[in-house]
């Protein structure tokens, strides 16, 4: 975000107060960081010199938690059905998911252009219900922000929440069903649940 202010002739903005503007997906992530009174135009400008900068440098920084990967494996060779649902865009969470090599894990890749609403609506997980025909209880939503149980929550489903991501203190206003502190911890707990 800070590349996107620069390119604007801004002045940077301390990282922990972007990361509080993330998880909305990236029009909001912009408006929040270049304020609410900024002119559309601008907006826009913003909004497509961000997309293009996130797109080049995506995987810079972006690793897997420890265990995460193993644990992902594990889930997709005991039958579980996993998919992403995110309010990245789509292009770019297809790229990150490809560059990881576990694409081929997932059922189904979504972002927050794949449909007319991003989360907490819940037409992600009502999309995913349908398309693999699972019943809302026994599918559980995993995530690491209270815009994840927010969303688990407008779907009609569990939700497991990550103490490792990205904003688990945001549990305090939005509990989940349960957390965990370990991957690990989720593959023992969906031994319990229909795949």
């Amino acid at each position: 975000m800070n590349a996107t202010r620069e390119h604007l002739g801004l002045t940077p903005l301390d990282p922990a107060l972007i990361y509080s503007y993330v998880g909305n997906g990236a029009p909001v992530l912009v408006k929040k960081a270049l304020g609410e009174d900024t002119p559309q135009p601008v907006l826009d400008d913003a909004l497509a010199f961000f997309l293009r900068y996130y797109r080049a440098h995506a995987l810079e920084h972006t690793r897997f938690y420890p265990g995460v990967r193993e644990s992902l494996e594990r889930l997709s060779c005991e039958g579980h059905t996993l998919s992403v649902l995110t309010n990245k865009p789509v292009r770019i969470s297809r790229d990150i998911i490809s560059a990881l090599k576990v694409g081929s894990l997932f059922h189904q890749i979504y972002g927050g252009d794949s449909f007319a609403a991003k989360k907490p609506d819940a037409i992600g997980v009502t999309t995913l219900l349908s398309e693999t025909h699972t019943p809302a209880g026994d599918a559980l939503l995993v995530g690491d922000s209270g815009v994840d149980v927010q969303t688990a929550r407008n779907g009609g489903v569990r939700c497991c929440g990550v103490s490792w991501g990205f904003q688990p203190e945001a549990f305090k206003q939005w509990p989940p069903d349960t957390i965990i502190h370990r991957p690990e911890e989720l593959v023992a707990m969906l031994a319990t649940y229909k795949s």
